[in-house]
């Protein structure tokens, strides 16, 4: 079992605690709460005061946060691409789920792949297809659907009326009326499916990620045979990809 400091470990609660009051609390609020002397409150409140975490208000008396905790957590935060901050998600989707996975990107109308983590029996076809800095379409990828969900409806109609729209299947929606449909289904679902509409054989579930400011900054998904990613199995791994995408998400300080 890892040592813990009680100074340190006090500390940190009453930070914990303050935090839920954007007025402040007192030094017998934060006592009573935790269940610390006044006198041993006081000396970490000093210390957190001397280290820029904690502030009295002169007037109430009240101790508050700083913005000092963001500050440390936005570091974290800005150094860390999406590709990295995917990398040990993704490669867990695929040990659960033994399909393809796949990381991507928005560029222009299209999306571009920039990670992929494959099965050890992954549908040969599929590798040709999905090769890191390949493009596809965003309207005809699980991806692609997924991220255009989540933006704003004059972007979605900017990127249609700029696409090259193509039936590449039999199955690929045309219908710029009947594609937002789709569209706002995938936002009730929260992910998307790619039912063969870009390559035949091949059936695709796609989540959004998300930045901190809440935008979309990317999409992953799991993609297979149809004979192996069967419609009665679709349920289960879309909760699998978007409890994944969640994560990614997180890490890029995604708080939604």
């Amino acid at each position: 079992m890892v040592g813990v400091v009680q100074s340190v470990d006090r500390a940190l609660s009453i930070l914990e605690l303050i935090s839920n009051y954007n007025e402040g609390l007192g030094i017998t609020d934060i006592s009573e709460s935790l269940g610390l002397h006044k006198s041993t409150v006081h000396r970490l409140l000093g210390t957190l005061i001397y280290k820029g975490y904690v502030v009295q208000d002169q007037v109430s008396l009240k101790y508050k946060l700083t913005t000092k905790l963001f500050e440390l957590g936005n570091k974290i935060i800005e150094g860390k691409d999406i590709l990295e901050a995917s990398k040990a998600h993704t490669e867990a989707l695929m040990r659960r789920l033994n399909e393809v996975v796949h990381l991507v990107i928005r560029d222009g109308t299209d999306i571009v792949y920039i990670d992929k983590v494959e099965a050890s029996d992954s549908f040969s076809m599929m590798r040709m297809a999905s090769n890191i800095g390949r493009r596809s379409p965003l309207y005809s990828t699980s991806v692609g659907k997924a991220m255009l969900a989540f933006m704003d409806e004059e972007e979605v109609a900017e990127i249609w009326n700029a696409s090259k729209i193509v039936k590449l299947t039999e199955k690929t929606i045309t219908d710029f009326d009947e594609f937002m449909k789709e569209l706002e289904k995938i936002r009730q679902l929260g992910y998307a499916e790619d039912d063969e509409e870009n390559e035949l054989g091949v059936r695709c579930i796609g989540a959004p990620i998300f930045n901190r400011w809440g935008e979309v900054e990317g999409a992953i998904s799991i993609s297979g045979p149809t004979i192996r990613i069967t419609k009665e199995k679709i349920d289960e791994i879309a909760e699998e990809v978007k409890k994944c995408a969640y994560s990614i998400s997180k890490e890029l300080g995604y708080r939604g």
